[in-house]
């Protein structure tokens, strides 16, 4: 234990030295302070994956972590439709998913928004339409926006869901 504490003396600290925080791009301050005064009160937010290869997903777990600060800004995401403002829905709507995704829209209060994110959700994909999937989801449902990218990045989805609510 002696030899371990005295060679640890010795060596010293062999870490870096922690970077300074960077500040956020300046389109990322405008979005959020354009969503601290559009909503007022926090948005909530229903996701659901209609059938996607989980890329969207990936961005959109980035929207949680601290760069994109999603909860700061006053959007979160709920379990229930029943507490949610809009519905952001990835990947082709496959027909097992196609009642499902219904059903959520119908459970959801007015005023309800739709945000199809990547191109599966905007236009069916690499997967289009056939015997097991139905494409685009607004095949399915009636969406405000859609964002395109394969996946599209955080700062994108953030962008349609402002411009969802502004148009709301």
């Amino acid at each position: 234990m002696i030899n371990t504490l005295s060679r640890m003396i010795r060596t010293g600290i062999l870490t870096e030295t922690f970077p300074a925080p960077a500040s956020a791009s300046p389109a990322m301050d405008r979005l959020q302070k354009d969503m601290r005064n559009i909503l007022g009160r926090a948005l909530c937010i229903r996701h659901v994956d209609a059938g996607s290869c989980n890329g969207c997903e990936l961005e959109i777990h980035a929207l949680n972590n601290p760069y994109y600060n999603i909860e700061g800004i006053g959007m979160k995401f709920v379990a229930s439709p029943r507490h949610a403002d809009l519905l952001l829905v990835t990947g082709p709507v496959t027909a097992n998913m196609e009642e499902a995704l219904k059903r959520t829209l119908d459970a959801m209060p007015d005023p309800k928004l739709v945000v199809a994110v990547g191109d599966c959700g905007a236009c069916g994909g690499v997967f289009g339409k056939s015997y097991a999937s139905r494409g685009a989801v607004a095949n399915v449902i009636p969406v405000q926006r859609t964002v395109a990218g394969c996946p599209p990045s955080p700062v994108a989805i953030l962008e349609a869901i402002r411009s969802a609510v502004i148009e709301a």
